[in-house]
């Protein structure tokens, strides 16, 4: 991480290459105003890019009108913890949607993700997996090159297995390795093994545990995170329809990799951190550890605890997006819905007409 003394910023080596590097990059991901370039000349020939699994096209929909305004970009695993997370972004900056609409999934007819749009704010389900979001992540970098949006910043906000972290805490992830602790995602194109380094913006981590306030019941950890392509046995697991090594097998698995700072495992951050660079853009995961997996596999924690726990990452990425609109970091702009001036008389009212047959 830069290290400050006065006014001078300090980087070290190996960050001043990486600056140097996304400098280079930079020339084939952005045009000169700032938007989104893709790295595919094809699509540029084609009469019509037809967005599938989001229920959009090039052709069909106006994408510049629709989301040119898109300053970030935030993804979870399922539809109903981004929509939730839509309608408190939706909050937290205090935007307002025009009386008698709605937030609406507008990739509800793709049947596959969903997305919800609050003013300069994306938000999508990914689904489980690399590859459900790396078909989500294709698509929704060409979204961003058809609607010209400039430097958008893009976040994972999801869930994952602590290695030495309690559950209810927070994970940053400063790169991602796979399960044999390669820092690449391996993917075959037309035969041939590809390999994309799964480099993510430190200092967009940096910049985000920064956000951390001493009343947070969380605790805030950057580190490696490894991404596999299991829940069960690729996570060392005993708990699965199969396993064929013992306990004490996993835990000298989990110890070696912790000792090589892997704090957390999940399943999308290799292929999210990968295709991020691919088209230099800044991204961050931030998750939420669900237990400690040194003290066990399963998820026996209530409910509604894990419900409040999913919050976390919710809450860190709102403080960075309302800092980076030059919004009060701490201060929700809207404590109760949109047009009700008093929350008690509303519920009166409502409870009033509901009463009436």
């Amino acid at each position: 991480m830069p290290c400050h003394e006065g006014e001078v910023v300090l980087f070290s080596r190996e960050e001043e290459e990486e600056r140097d590097y996304y400098q280079e990059v930079r020339k084939y991901t952005r045009f000169e105003d700032g938007s989104v370039r893709l790295r595919n000349p094809h699509v540029s020939e084609m009469d019509q890019d037809i967005l599938y699994h989001l229920a959009l096209g090039s052709g069909s929909h106006d994408l510049v009108e629709m989301f040119s305004d898109v300053k970030f970009v935030c993804m979870g695993g399922t539809p109903k913890r981004m929509e939730s997370f839509a309608y408190y972004i939706m909050d937290e900056i205090g935007y307002k949607l025009p009386a008698g609409t709605t937030l609406l999934d507008i990739s509800h007819r793709s049947y596959r993700y969903s997305m919800y749009k609050v003013g300069p704010v994306l938000c999508f389900s990914h689904g489980m997996g690399i590859p459900s979001v790396g078909i989500l992540l294709h698509e929704v970098i060409k979204l961003m090159y058809h609607a010209k949006c400039k430097d958008p910043i893009f976040f994972r906000l999801g869930t994952c297995g602590g290695i030495g972290i309690e559950g209810g805490n927070l994970v940053i992830s400063e790169s991602a390795v796979d399960g044999l602790m390669q820092p690449f995602l391996e993917l075959p194109v037309l035969g041939k093994m590809q390999r994309k380094p799964a480099l993510l913006d430190k200092q967009l981590a940096h910049d985000l545990k920064n956000l951390r306030r001493e009343c947070d019941p969380f605790t805030i950890t950057v580190g490696k995170t490894m991404c596999t392509y299991d829940f069960y046995e690729g996570q060392g697991r005993l708990d699965g329809a199969f396993c064929d090594y013992t306990e004490k097998d996993k835990l000298e698995f989990l110890n070696r990799i912790h000792a090589e700072n892997i704090v957390n495992m999940e399943m999308e951050s290799l292929c999210f951190a990968a295709l991020c660079h691919q088209a230099g853009i800044k991204g961050a995961v931030v998750c939420v550890t669900l237990l400690n997996r040194l003290n066990g596999d399963q998820v026996a924690t209530p409910k509604e605890t894990l419900n409040k726990w999913q919050e976390y990452p919710q809450m860190l990425v709102a403080r960075y997006i309302k800092k980076s609109l030059g919004l009060p970091v701490d201060v929700p702009q809207r404590d109760h819905p949109q047009v009700v001036k008093c929350p008690n008389k509303h519920r009166i009212v409502r409870q009033e007409s509901e009463s009436v047959e």
